[in-house]
């Protein structure tokens, strides 16, 4: 492992020595990391920032749906790339609703000591981090959303230096606001409502980001419809983040993911070897053809 800041990275992505380069953070260091890559001859798979949207369609389980929104808006303080930051509830009853059961379920979400068996989630990362995910809500506030819980504010007995951010939560966001195309990665969910299936599946597919995204319904046929229509790389059925198991390919789409392979499964062995085909001919005559995995770099 080496520690370093961008002259660090800059050696591993100039040495001859060092065949391929895995990278993830932010979406400006991951195009450059790629693009530096691949002007010295190496393999390089870079993942970026993202805005994962979850499709919260009329026939849902209301409920369901809001407990999976805390879970994956709010674990682990919302700093992991696979967080749902925004809910797109279709139509107005639905969203009402929806809003309704979560501004409720996070009067009662508990921030504190990540060792504290008590806490539902721990502190941000930084000061810095702490200060940027501020200036997020204030901006959402500024720019004419809903603020239903500001978790600005927020201090922890015991611990009143600790970089905290309470669970935020906004309504009414419109594609425009910087909450809204913008990575947050802090505890902060933006419900931006949508009029029908049509104009959620559209919010999904053209945001910059297309990471993963999740519909909850009861609709086969919608479900269907939308994994298959919807221009996100990672896709959940009623699951709020979208994972998979360790033998498929992990990996968003657009300025998400940098590079022809993604993280594990068959991407991973692709990733990793080689393909050398070698032909050979023998006296009898007889042309044979194999072709081999060899280690990157070998």
């Amino acid at each position: 492992m080496v520690n370093g800041d961008k002259e660090a990275v800059d050696a591993l992505l100039e040495d001859p020595r060092v065949k391929a380069i895995g990278f993830v953070g932010s979406t400006p260091i991951a195009q450059y990391i790629y693009a530096t890559a691949a002007a010295h001859g190496k393999r390089a798979q870079c993942f970026g920032g993202a805005k994962n949207h979850m499709v919260i369609m009329p026939d849902a389980d209301l409920d369901m749906a809001a407990d999976a929104l805390i879970g994956a808006g709010f674990g682990s303080a919302g700093e992991r790339c696979m967080a749902i930051s925004v809910a797109v509830p279709v139509g107005e009853k639905t969203a009402d609703a929806l809003v309704s059961k979560l501004a409720e379920r996070v009067k009662h979400l508990r921030v504190g000591h990540s060792l504290d068996k008590d806490s539902d989630f721990g502190p941000v990362v930084a000061a810095s981090a702490k200060e940027r995910i501020e200036g997020y809500i204030q901006s959402g506030v500024e720019e004419g959303a809903t603020l239903l819980a500001d978790g600005r504010g927020l201090t922890v007995e015991g611990y009143d230096d600790g970089f905290w951010v309470g669970p935020t939560l906004f309504d009414h966001v419109t594609k425009d606001m910087k909450i809204y195309q913008e990575e947050i990665f802090g505890p902060v969910l933006s419900v931006l409502r949508a009029a029908d299936y049509d104009e959620a599946l559209r919010l999904c597919s053209e945001h910059e980001f297309g990471n993963g995204v999740a519909i909850f319904t009861r609709d086969g046929d919608a479900a269907r419809d939308f994994a298959s229509r919807v221009e996100v790389g990672m896709v959940g059925i009623n699951v709020p983040i979208p994972v998979p198991i360790a033998y498929y390919t992990f990996g968003g789409w657009k300025a998400s993911g940098f590079g022809d392979l993604n993280q594990h499964g068959a991407d991973a062995f692709r990733f990793y070897t080689k393909t050398k085909t070698v032909t050979t001919r023998w006296p009898s005559g007889i042309r044979q053809g194999a072709s081999f995995i060899m280690p990157e770099g070998s």
